[in-house]
């Protein structure tokens, strides 16, 4: 399987596909926006003009053996046409990107074990793929991503006040992000549902203080929250299925 699409070559799709065409891959990528299909095409990334939300996909663009879904739309009809494709075409794997935020403040270690919140659009597009039986996914859920330009001391900016300073932080960093994906696709390792995110929950008064400060920042204002509202997501089930060891496990080192 040396053919991959990847639908959203953002900030995180771009750096995979780059990556993927190094280990020597064919990839096609896709965007929404026209001025980026020459970026692309630069980046030895076949390059296609794709919108979840109107999706009526050159058939190219799915010709290949796997798909990874790269993109943040929560639009559930749009996916609902795309599985259409999909299972119209020679896709048989897929990987989907997903999020922590499927999951509500538990107060507690969270793993793919625990409840999500059936009201979360993530939850039903991840279901739409799990329940199909005419190609396999595998479900990947990002906690917090950074990396590059995605530097946490850009955020909450203009006074705004971070909420539960106490709760902690739950990230992972773009080269975790890609080499996760690369693994599971190099170990075949289909039809699972992963959490991915950092080993280290430093606390948001800890870690976005130092952030701010490292970049020469004021310091953060914090929200006192009389409610103690916090999760700590478990990566354990991925690090023990790839056998995968985290690049960025430090989050007060970045």
């Amino acid at each position: 399987m040396n053919k991959i699409s990847i639908l959203g070559c953002g900030w995180l799709g771009k750096s995979l596909a780059i990556s993927l065409i190094n280990r020597g891959y064919s990839v096609k990528g896709s965007t929404t926006s026209e001025e980026k299909l020459e970026l692309l095409e630069m980046n030895n990334i076949e390059p296609y003009l794709v919108d979840i939300s109107d999706f009526e996909a050159d058939d190219s663009f799915l010709n290949s053996d796997i798909l990874i879904v790269a993109i943040t739309s929560k639009d559930i009809n749009g996916f609902e046409r795309l599985i259409a494709q999909i299972e119209e075409s020679p896709i048989q794997k897929v990987i989907f990107i997903s999020s922590t935020s499927v999951y509500d403040k538990l107060n507690k270690v969270v793993t793919e074990e625990d409840a999500v919140l059936e009201d979360n659009p993530l939850v039903k597009i991840e279901n739409l793929f799990r329940e199909n039986t005419l190609f396999e996914t595998t479900i990947i859920r990002f906690a917090g991503l950074f990396g590059d330009e995605r530097h946490p001391a850009n955020w909450f900016k203009n006074g705004k006040k971070i909420p539960q300073p106490e709760g902690f932080v739950n990230m992972i960093h773009k080269e975790d992000c890609i080499e996760i994906i690369q693994e599971i696709i190099a170990q075949d390792c289909w039809n699972r549902t992963f959490n991915a995110c950092s080993n280290h929950h430093p606390t948001r008064r800890e870690f976005y203080t130092l952030a701010k400060l490292s970049h020469d920042f004021e310091a953060p204002e914090f929200e006192e929250n009389e409610n103690y509202e916090w999760k700590i997501i478990s990566s354990k089930k991925i690090q023990d299925v790839l056998g995968y060891t985290f690049i960025h496990d430090d989050l007060l080192s970045i």
